[in-house]
């Protein structure tokens, strides 16, 4: 199960953070898994009892975040320890929006006309 991949493309930086990233939220929402990274599942939240079954949960998360990032992004995570921390870095870091990719988006999207009138 922590070797599995979730995802068919590997993050590799900004040309596919987005796709990304929503491929692997859709995955762990069917896995029951999304606290994790979204922060809605913290450690803290439970009993002192159930704290080994958190930390192999989040580590089992971990791992296939790892599995689906790049070899050179993922040195950067292996030794974190909490995956929510992980989610949040890797969003900080390639959830990046091309304000010149938008300006000439919305210029083509003005400009479309359909078909031509001969």
């Amino acid at each position: 199960m922590p070797g599995m991949m979730l995802v068919s493309q590997l993050l590799v930086g900004l040309e596919n953070y987005c796709v990304w990233s929503r491929s692997l939220m859709i995955t762990l929402l069917a896995k029951i898994k999304l606290g994790f990274v979204d922060g809605s599942c913290q450690r803290n939240d439970y009993a002192a009892a159930l704290h080994p079954q958190w930390d192999r949960y989040n580590t089992v998360v971990l791992s296939w975040i790892l599995n689906s990032v790049s070899k050179e992004l993922s040195v950067g995570i292996v030794f974190a320890l909490s995956v929510t921390v992980v989610w949040r870095d890797l969003k900080d870091r390639f959830d990046k929006v091309d304000g010149s990719r938008i300006f000439f988006l919305h210029r083509e999207i003005a400009t479309l006309c359909q078909g031509s009138i001969h």
